[in-house]
């Protein structure tokens, strides 16, 4: 019926969780350095909520204390839970406070879950005639469901679903609501440490469900069942009757739905205000105030080749003298502007805009005269594959206003594709004319494909935001939603999810092609406009402009050379690694005087720790199997000879799977080359990083991992690969950046920097420093660096853990101004949240004052670093961009191939060599000038590893 009223309950940490891992990627953190994340998270989803449906009754209900009932039950239940994470016991109290200023009931219960509370309540409503909605995410929930009670879901990308009887029928398989607490007490549940039947899961407990009904009548037939299913069944009959009675939820806990407490009243407007702004939420206060701000009417029109959209305001009640719309009162009415608020997020089907694909023949023509007089515009390529090698252009968009833009669509057949992008030439070639894309590398890989040369200023906004929010995704649809407040059309939506159905862009009709291709040209634009004012005010704009675009155009044309694979090597170095690892197998097997899974942690486990009782109390995991991992093995190593031979046999196996016998499928059949894929805006130190292959992981410290370096190698026998790899960059650095003069003049008078910082800290002349000294003295030096602490040192060396802190605390005395320098750093993030390089590349540090002192002693330790790595990161940026721009004025053959951190890789023409010898060092030396001296080692061989 219509006027049936609705009370809506919401599952309080289900939201405040969810709203917290909804900013994780970019934690929203105050002036006072107050981690602010799960409040507004959970403060936009109660808005949006109320914004949607404006229901009569409300209230917010929370743990407290756990199910002291389930715990009863079971020992274990949500043992395994991590702990809550500092940001969200801080906002717990703020949005209790929030909800009080807001007038909305907060419904808690002492020894029992928000579950319990929700269901006793929606059935008490349910009988008062009430229609009540579960805001949840949680799919315990659907066992509640009736006629009268739904699950009102958030869902991945904004909005809402609601859940009935029939949605939960089709999502569980069942037939009645009640029976999901049989499917969750039949496979169980890992994160509240539900055990259910061993070896159901999801499918086998729809299965047995369909068959049999219940938990109950499951059990009490297992004679029909078969095998080991039948065995490990009736062995767990009491634990799957506990499951099913852990995962049902409470209907009596003593609380009680009285309708007048729970209707929608006037918030204290006065009292949110205050809270919003000690917490500094503008924006949220001021979407608070116009929650009923406007309504819209859309109005579409639509051709095959344009398509228009008109949105109009109408006159809407308005927020007013602390009164909404919602609560009723005297409301003044007013026309707005701002159609859309924060909560209900913009498409193409809401946005008026004017988007038009370009007929072939004099439409053409016209267009492009049109381009070629604009000053600034984004263009993005659409094609038939994700791989820019293979990928062909089905069509490239362009807009230069907002709202606006054109889509040229490609012909499929090759001549007339290179035809139609002859008369685009003059455009992409123009040097006056800006171009704006979102990860313009992919496009001007395709163009170049093509025998185009994109020229002039570029500006990408992919990595504009890079530079201005490193640790948060970079993706357009991302920036669209938190920057525009803007849903892109899903390219799901256009070609469907990944797999053989998929489809191809080509066979996408051309409206579609149309709609999405100018969209994403759209957005990108206005991203643009809003970067650059961001690029300025957080003083990265030279760095945007000096380094990170210039360096785009030098990824391209090495990820275009890609280089060159000995696949006969790799074949043969495989079967060795066969042979080494079977062997190790041998070992393993005859040191555990057994056969087993050397792969299983838990078989692995229980061989070393319950059969051979390596460690009188081993560590466990939160699931209660012992841990195995490589730190707590390596520390056994070199007291047990088979934890040496299993941590061979991890090496071995991962490097012959990731690498050996991965790299000759990553050739590229039209070019038979290895193009690797460099990334500007994955590593928040400015780091490059590298994929499709991970070319920068190949080990390096052990011999067969050497020998992987040896199957890259020159284009012909006329070329030869030179290596060019700067000695000791990150310790001169740090020597450079400290003013620590005694580190300083070891660098400057050539001396072995690990031998003179042996023979300071050991007080011993620099001819009688013994290998060990030395070992140790690099040990320390590098690990300063990342904050190496007595017990890491003590890990890495033979010292102990009182000998390792003599060491650092000597260290430190004769390094003064090291230690000073750590000081100020951890000084300046404390009170500014960020450090920057020497080209003032920021690493922002939400934790830095964090009360957990593990979560602050991390942040701290960033704090050293990221100024030390993202420094030499950009210092040898500055020598790829100054030595491609060389190679090509010189037009040389040689090209430049790998950057692997602080080495660079050279496909070298045999006559240029010893001219490429020089230009390589001079530029990397000179790169940047800083108080110690730069030094480059070259190389040269028929392989990278004879090079290196």
């Amino acid at each position: 019926m219509s006027d049936q009223k609705r009370l809506f309950l919401v599952d309080a940490y289900a939201l405040i969780f969810r709203g917290y891992y909804a900013f994780i990627k970019n934690p929203r953190i105050n002036s006072k350095g107050v981690d602010t994340s799960a409040i507004m998270g959970f403060m936009n989803s109660l808005l949006d909520v109320i914004k949607r449906e404006r229901p009569d009754h409300l209230a917010v209900c929370f743990d407290k204390g756990g199910s002291a009932d389930r715990v009863e039950m079971f020992e274990a239940y949500k043992a395994n839970r991590d702990e809550t994470p500092e940001a969200i016991k801080i906002a717990v109290p703020y949005i209790q406070d929030i909800l009080k200023a807001m007038h909305i009931p907060i419904m808690v219960k002492e020894g029992f879950e928000a579950d319990d509370v929700i269901g006793t309540l929606s059935k008490q409503a349910e009988k008062e005639g009430y229609k009540t909605f579960m805001v949840t995410p949680d799919k315990d929930f659907a066992q509640l469901v009736s006629e009268n009670i739904f699950m009102y879901r958030p869902v991945f990308g904004g909005g809402y679903e609601t859940w009935g009887i029939p949605e939960v029928q089709k999502k569980f398989e069942v037939k009645d609501p009640l029976q999901v607490i049989d499917f969750l007490g039949m496979m169980g549940d890992s994160s509240d440490n539900i055990p259910g039947l061993p070896g159901v899961g999801e499918k086998t407990a729809k299965k047995l469900l369909a068959e049999y009904g219940s938990m109950e009548n499951l059990l009490a037939n297992t004679h029909e069942l078969k095998g080991k299913m039948k065995e490990k069944i009736e062995g767990a009959k009491e634990l799957g009757l506990l499951s099913k009675k852990l995962a049902t939820i409470m209907l009596d806990v003593p609380v009680t739905f009285h309708a007048k407490d729970f209707e929608l009243d006037q918030p204290n407007l006065p009292k949110v205000t205050e809270i919003f702004q000690e917490l500094e939420f503008r924006q949220l206060l001021a979407n608070f105030e116009k929650t009923f701000a406007t309504e819209t009417s859309t109005e579409t029109t639509s051709t095959s080749n344009k398509t228009e959209i008109q949105t109009t305001p109408k006159e809407t009640a308005s927020a007013g003298a602390g009164q909404f719309s919602l609560f009723g009162g005297d409301i003044s009415t007013s026309k707005e502007t701002e159609t859309i608020s924060e909560f209900t997020r913009k498409t193409v089907e809401t946005t008026s805009h004017f988007y038009q694909s370009v007929s072939s023949g004099m439409a053409t023509k016209l267009f492009i005269k049109n381009l070629m007089n604009q000053t600034s515009v984004c263009f993005d390529t659409e094609t038939t594959d994700i791989n820019p090698i293979t990928a062909q252009l089905v069509g490239i968009a362009f807009s230069w206003e907002v709202g606006k833009g054109f889509y040229v669509p490609f012909p499929e057949h090759k001549d007339e594709a290179q035809a139609l992008i002859e008369q685009l030439r003059p455009f992409f070639e123009n040097e006056h004319i800006e171009k704006i894309g979102q990860n313009l590398k992919y496009d001007i890989k395709v163009l170049a494909k093509y025998n185009v040369e994109v020229k002039g200023k570029l500006f990408d906004t992919m990595l504009a935001h890079y530079l201005i929010n490193p640790d948060m995704r970079h993706n357009m649809d991302v920036l669209a939603e938190t920057y525009l407040n803007y849903t892109p059309i899903s390219i799901e939506e256009l070609i469907g999810k990944k797999g053989k159905n998929q489809l191809s862009m080509r066979e996408v009709s051309l409206e579609k092609q149309t709609e999405y291709a100018v969209e994403d040209a759209d957005v990108t634009l206005q991203l643009k406009e809003h970067f650059e004012k961001e690029l300025g005010d957080a003083n990265t704009k030279k760095l945007f402009d000096d380094i990170e675009i210039p360096l785009l155009r030098v990824l391209a044309a090495m990820e275009l050379e890609g280089i060159n694979l000995d696949e006969k090597f790799l074949n043969s170095l495989s079967a060795q690694l066969e042979n080494d690892i079977k062997s190790l197998e041998t070992k393993i097997y005859a040191e555990a005087g057994e056969e087993f899974n050397i792969a299983s942690p838990k078989q692995l486990g229980d061989i070393l720790f319950d059969k051979l009782k390596l460690v009188d109390k081993p560590k466990k995991t939160k699931t209660g199997q012992y841990a195995t991992g490589e730190d707590i093995l390596s520390y056994l190593a070199k007291d047990h000879d088979i934890i040496q031979h299993i941590l061979d046999f991890r090496g071995l196996s991962k490097l012959k799977s990731t690498y050996v016998d991965a790299l000759p499928t990553q050739v590229e059949p039209s070019t038979s080359r290895v193009h690797t894929d460099y990334m500007q805006t994955v590593a928040a130190t400015g780091r490059l990083s590298s994929n499709n292959p991970n070319l920068q992981n190949i080990p390096i410290r052990t011999e067969r991992g050497r020998q992987v370096r040896k199957a890259f190698i020159p284009r012909s026998k006329d070329y030869i690969l030179l290596a060019a790899d700067y000695s000791q960059i990150e310790l001169r650095i740090i020597a450079a950046l400290s003013k620590e003069e005694t580190m300083i003049n070891a660098f400057k008078n050539g001396e072995d920097i690990h031998a003179s910082t042996a023979s300071k800290v050991f007080n011993v002349p620099i001819g009688e420093i013994t290998r060990e000294q030395r070992s140790n003295a690099k040990t320390v030096n590098f690990g300063i660096i990342y904050g190496v602490s007595a017990f890491g040192l003590s890990n890495q060396t033979d010292l102990s853990r009182s000998e390792s802190k003599e060491l650092i605390d000597t260290y430190y005395l004769t390094y003064p101004k090291l230690r000073n320098f750590i000081n100020e750093q951890i000084d300046f993030a404390r009170e500014n949240g960020y450090v920057q390089t020497v080209l003032g590349r920021r690493r922002y540090l939400n934790d830095i004052n964090s009360r957990n002192a593990v979560v602050r002693g991390a942040a701290e330790r960033n704090a050293v670093n990221a100024p030390i790595q993202g420094s030499a990161a950009d210092i040898i940026k500055i020598a790829m961009i100054h030595i491609y721009e060389k190679l090509q004025a010189g037009n040389f053959k040689t090209k430049m191939l790998l950057q692997v951190h602080d080495e660079l890789v050279f496909d070298v023409y045999k006559p240029e060599l010893e001219t490429i010898k020089t230009l390589v060092k001079t530029e990397m030396e000179n790169a940047y000038a800083l108080e110690v001296p730069l030094d480059v080692e070259l190389g040269i061989g028929n392989d990278w590893l004879e090079a290196h």
